[in-house]
């Protein structure tokens, strides 16, 4: 449920609307709330479900950072229609490998206001799309204000997009 983030079973038949299908993810509005549905779980509403990332075999470190920064891109601001990356909301990711040689992801990440009841949904829902990357073990999201985002941190696509010059 957005954007309490409660977990909860639609009942087969329930009449619904989707109102956002971005990144692999639905939000449908059913009596008077809002609802998240994972790609996964698509044909639960009559879509195609969205399967989780690859890796071809041998995959470089580089195969998996790029994987990485695109599943972070299939992460989108509930009240923008843009991507997290595109936004300028990820200030950093960086993978490395720990004494057990797993891998982990460590993301420094803001929110385009401090206030954003979406906060913690965008957190887990970044830490789930890059636990789905193959070879990956450990994701920490970290949520920092510092620096406070403006929107001369977007990309020029997303300025353009949200018509922000």
């Amino acid at each position: 449920m957005i954007p309490v983030g409660d977990e909860v079973t639609i009942p087969a038949g329930t009449v619904g609307y989707i109102t956002q299908a971005l990144g692999g993810s639905f939000t449908v509005f059913v009596d008077g709330n809002l609802f998240r549905i994972a790609g996964v779980d698509a044909d639960a509403i009559g879509k195609k479900p969205v399967m989780p990332p690859s890796l071809p075999e041998g995959a470089t470190e580089d195969d998996v950072e790029k994987l990485l920064w695109e599943q972070m891109k299939t992460v989108y601001d509930p009240e923008i229609p843009v991507n997290i990356v595109d936004l300028g909301l990820i200030y950093r990711c960086e993978m490395s490998t720990s004494e057990a040689g797993e891998r982990v992801v460590d993301v420094d990440m803001t929110l385009t206001a401090p206030g954003c009841g979406m906060g913690d949904i965008l957190v887990d829902d970044v830490r789930s799309k890059l636990g789905l990357v193959p070879t990956i073990t450990k994701v920490n999201v970290e949520l920092t204000f510092d620096p406070p985002w403006n929107h001369h941190m977007m990309s020029e696509v997303a300025r353009l997009e949200t018509g922000m010059f």
